[in-house]
């Protein structure tokens, strides 16, 4: 059964691999990200709702509704009203004066944003129970006295009213009660899976309760960021069916004995009383359409209590009573204002569903989302590969302003809340993906052209040949650089031992070549060409470098001392095959001086190169390290530059073939700590004494001084430069050079 499993497998990812290599792998990608960004908005995280939110808030700071009717007043129990009458709570009989007043002015509904949970602690059986050193008879007479909660009562079963009660996060107990029924009717599913639910409820104290003609929730939910951007028309208090303050509300103004809920698979989709129909999210909450803070709302409680307020001002408006003093603290922010008292809030839901300026997201809202994030992120997947960088970009910008435009049609012409951010992400996220994979397939190009010319090519050049293509035209420029020649020593000898078989010598040339060529790149230093054996190397082009006479010469020691370690390897590898072992000796010479560097060939091909003199004897000097029996020997503009950096001899004094200047030459036999040496010290000394007695022609002190070399030269290094010099001397001894001879010795041969 498994490795049927694995089998399927395999051939299912096979075949995703054909389709991925004929649809192309960036497409393939962009598929599959489009489906994982639909699985994200069908999940809803948080990030994704705060945007879509905020850019509804946008759209109400952009357009707020206009203030054209003001079929609600709000009854402030402001800081005036205060001052006059006392904190509250208030007497419940000077709440009942105020329903009476309001009332009798021809309100067409009272509601109260304010619940009474306790009884009022100033009724007068109350007060008999309360106040010391009382009569009998005067607390008999405050007991025969109707309480302040049912003076209330009465005047509340009298008038429009509907009071204020409010969702708990815990569990309540609750009296039993006689309510007026209510009935709610739904159509269309059970909408209580999708509705905000309370544990608890908290209810006005039952004298009241069955006393007043509706009933209703004010709570308010904010959302995450504490902003108020929808308030429930209906919701489940402990267990039970609730319509909202504003929406019991309308409910009384109608005369309306049911309620109507309509659902679908979604989710709630409005509810409705004879005359109103009010559109909501799936989960029963309205979106309310945000006017600014209009002062002209409030009617201050107290000028209501004083007779002050005629009934133009009141009458068949819906009144609210609650309070935007600060001490009270029901305040509330909206996507127009920080602070608003949070009866205002529900002043704005009652006047936009009387004045049918609701806002509403249809629960094909998220549908229509869907929709557009796939045909705008199957067309960017169809058309990028295809289109110009310039053309994607603006196919790009007409693509947001669609969706851009879209959204603010409707929000500005219909009120419908259609969010493009979603679309937006989803289409931005696949035109990323599709421009990164671009520039990484780009890239990977590029690194295969740079790892191609770089085996002929220094990194440095080759990069700079990226960056800058105009570069390779034909031509040069003057630069003071360090040359470098180096070869092979004996390679003839080598070369016997490979005679039937060529690809071992290719292989330990390869093996050879590779050190040396690391030793050149890693100080900064640029492989002009290989010449068999031979390598041609440069300082201070492509790129400048100051340190080019320093590092050439750290580079001839690096190129030294890894021949050295290849030499090791190669013996132990000789010995267990049991072959001769041949070791590899380097030549190398260093010449700096003006040259010509630059793009040198012809018009179908071309190289990278230098030409002029210093590179002729740059070359000249290679082939006489053999003669004078150093390694390195270096012209006296290089070494005159790295004296103090390295251990450095003079050997001899020179010209060459087609030059007329003659030339100190030296020797480079290691770096400073060398260089400070005693031994060393004593060898640089007796050299620079042989060369003296040399030129001065004084042949037995010259003699002299060689032997003493020989002594001090331990190691061998320089016995062929004084057999050199030993034969030289026997030759002057038996004819002398001319009378006018300097030391100067004229090379003709490499």
């Amino acid at each position: 059964m498994v490795r049927a499993v694995m089998k399927s497998a395999v051939r299912f990812l096979a075949r995703l691999r054909r389709y991925a290599k004929l649809f192309g792998y960036a497409r393939l990608l962009c598929l599959l990200l489009l489906i994982a960004m639909l699985g994200v908005r069908i999940v809803d995280p948080i990030p994704l709702e705060e945007l879509r939110v905020r850019t509804f808030d946008g759209y109400q700071i952009l357009k707020p509704r206009e203030t054209t009717q003001r079929p609600v007043v709000i009854i402030d129990i402001d800081e005036k009203s205060l001052a006059k009458f006392g904190q509250w709570p208030w007497p419940r009989t000077r709440v009942a004066d105020l329903v009476q007043r309001l009332t009798d002015l021809g309100a067409a509904a009272i509601a109260f944003d304010i619940v009474f949970a306790e009884q009022d602690r100033l009724s007068p059986g109350i007060a008999a129970d309360t106040y010391r050193d009382l009569d009998e008879a005067s607390r008999a007479k405050l007991r025969a006295l109707p309480s302040n909660d049912q003076v209330l009562a009465d005047v509340l079963r009298k008038s429009p009213s509907i009071l204020g009660e409010s969702g708990l996060p815990r569990f309540v107990p609750q009296p039993e009660l006689n309510l007026p029924l209510t009935g709610l009717a739904t159509l269309g599913g059970d909408p209580r899976p999708f509705l905000l639910q309370f544990p608890g409820l908290l209810r006005n104290i039952p004298v009241l309760e069955e006393a007043a003609p509706g009933r209703g929730l004010f709570t308010i939910r904010t959302e995450r960021d504490g902003i108020v951007r929808r308030v429930p028309m209906i919701m489940l208090a402990q267990g039970e069916l609730m319509p909202s303050l504003t929406f019991e509300m309308l409910r009384i103004v109608t005369k309306s004995d049911t309620i109507l809920i309509k659902s679908d698979e979604a989710g709630v989709k409005s509810v409705a009383v004879p005359g109103f129909e009010v559109p909501t999210d799936r989960n029963g909450q309205l979106w309310v359409h945000f006017a600014k803070h209009d002062a002209a709302r409030y009617v201050s409680a107290a000028d209501v209590l004083d007779g002050v307020v005629g009934p133009d001002r009141i009458s068949r408006k819906l009144i609210l009573i609650g309070t935007s003093a600060v001490g009270l603290l029901d305040v509330k922010t909206t996507p127009l204002d920080p602070v608003m008292p949070g009866v205002e809030v529900h002043a704005q839901v009652l006047e936009s569903a009387l004045t049918r300026s609701v806002l509403s997201q249809p629960n094909y809202a998220v549908g229509a989302e869907v929709l557009a994030a796939i045909l705008f992120g199957i067309a960017i997947i169809w058309l990028a590969p295809i289109l110009s960088a310039i053309m994607l970009l603006l196919f790009g910008a007409v693509i947001v302003s669609i969706m851009v435009a879209t959204s603010w049609y409707f929000f500005a012409e219909h009120r419908l809340l259609i969010d493009f951010t979603f679309p937006l992400i989803a289409s931005t996220a696949i035109y990323l993906v599709l421009v990164f994979s671009s520039y990484f397939r780009e890239q990977a190009q590029r690194r295969r052209i740079r790892s191609a010319f770089g085996q002929y090519l220094s990194p440095a050049l080759v990069e700079q040949l990226a960056q800058s293509p105009e570069k390779l035209v034909l031509g040069g420029e003057e630069r003071d650089m360090t040359i470098m020649f180096s070869d092979v020593r004996g390679f003839t000898a080598i070369s016997e031992q490979f005679k039937r078989d060529p690809q071992g010598l290719t292989s330990l040339m390869n093996r050879f070549l590779t050190p040396l060529t690391n030793a050149i790149l890693d100080r900064k230093g640029t492989i002009d060409k290989y010449m068999g054996d031979a390598i041609m190397a440069f300082w201070n082009a492509p790129l400048s470098d100051q340190q080019h006479q320093i590092n050439a010469c750290n580079a001839a020691l690096d190129m030294i001392d890894r021949i050295e370690a290849l030499n090791v390897e190669r013996e132990r590898e000789a010995n267990e095959a049991g072959k001769p072992f041949i070791p590899m000796r380097v030549g190398i010479g260093l010449n700096t001086g003006t040259c010509v560097v630059g793009n040198m060939g012809s018009n179908l091909r071309f190289d990278y190169s230098v030409l002029g003199d210093s590179v002729n004897l740059a070359s000249r000097l290679e082939g006489q390290s053999k003669s004078y029996g150093v390694p390195i020997i270096a012209g006296s503009a290089t070494a005159l530059a790295a004296k103090d950096k390295f251990a450095i001899l003079e050997i001899d004094f020179i010209t060459v073939k087609g030059k007329q200047e003659p030339e100190v030459i030296y020797a480079i036999v290691g770096r400073e700590d060398l260089a400070k040496s005693g031994p060393f010290q004593r060898q640089r000394n007796l050299g620079i004494e042989m060369l003296a007695c040399y030129r001065s022609r004084d042949w037995d002190g010259a003699l002299a001084a060689i032997a003493k070399g020989r002594i001090a030269d331990e190691a061998k290094s320089f016995s062929v430069l004084y057999d050199l010099y030993s034969e030289r001397i026997e030759t002057f001894r038996k004819t002398p050079p001319p009378d006018d001879w300097n030391g100067v010795v004229a090379l003709t041969t490499k």
